[in-house]
């Protein structure tokens, strides 16, 4: 099975978020930012790798976070945490990025602001801020 790797990116009580550009289903829509595992990567290193392509953030990757979420019958999304080292996070691949607080994260999630499937993650996304 494929995996895509999704980062929940801490910075001063704050997780980074980027907005969807594609496909229209989910454009508009937040999400944490992260890209597909390639052959012979670790989840952490495919995170590392797409954070700096996308982003322009070098992290230092942590745990998992929640249980892998199916995204199709050959394709899973694995959340994992992690702490900006260096950089200004800037929109590559996106429309936006943006640092919310707890508070911030539930008021999107009730109002369908976040994509779905980083929507299962709620409360475990919470706990880290």
């Amino acid at each position: 099975m494929r995996e895509v790797v999704a980062g929940a990116v801490i910075a001063g009580g704050r997780l980074l978020l980027a907005q969807r550009t594609y496909p229209a289903d989910v454009a508009g829509l937040w999400e944490l930012p992260g890209g597909k595992v390639e052959e012979g990567e670790t989840r952490a290193r495919a995170l590392e790798r797409e954070l700096v392509e996308e982003l322009g953030i070098t992290v230092a990757v942590t745990d998992q976070i929640g249980p892998p979420v199916p995204l199709r019958p050959d394709l899973a999304l694995v959340a994992m945490a992690a702490t900006l080292i260096a950089g200004e996070p800037h929109p590559h691949e996106h429309s936006a990025v943006r640092w919310v607080d707890a508070d911030d994260l539930r008021r999107m999630t009730e109002a369908g602001e976040l994509v779905p499937a980083d929507a299962i993650w709620l409360d475990d996304l919470i706990a880290l801020l």
